[in-house]
């Protein structure tokens, strides 16, 4: 397996390059070929990959995320692990948020984290976390 960073990712057309530490030229990735959700290649990202020659060139397969270049909100999810309080105290209760209090929050953390993403993208993705906040008893009513 090679390694390398992700210089580009296209998540709507599908394709990005990798910086290749085992090769002289990018590499050419395609999302048929990701073993990880398509969203977490950013260009930063370090990736483990096969390598095979294309058509066009050097052509990634079986590309892996090892190390994820996300800065902010989602970093803080990642270290702290899904479910697991952000607060460093030893209390386990957490603040409650209001539905619209949690739907600014959520909207800020994916402006941050995805500043592609479209207003009808961040209204359903904003929408979902509710439902699942709603469903969880999370928010207040």
């Amino acid at each position: 397996m090679a390694r390398g960073k992700v210089l580009n990712f296209d998540e709507f057309r599908g394709y990005g390059f990798i910086s290749s530490d085992a090769a002289d030229e990018d590499v050419f990735m395609h999302a048929n070929d990701l073993l990880d959700e398509k969203s977490l290649f950013r260009p930063g990202a370090v990736v483990e990959f096969d390598i095979e020659n294309g058509d066009r060139g050097l052509k990634a397969s079986s590309v892996k995320i090892v190390k994820s270049s996300f800065q902010g909100p989602r970093d803080a999810i990642a270290v702290q692990g899904i479910g697991q309080a952000a607060s460093s105290d030893d209390d386990p209760l957490c603040d409650v948020l209001s539905a619209m209090e949690l739907r600014a929050e959520v909207t800020e953390a994916l402006l941050q984290a995805v500043p592609e993403m479209n207003a009808a993208q961040i209204l359903l993705v904003r929408e979902c976390v509710l439902d699942i906040a709603h469903s969880h008893n999370w928010i207040e009513r």
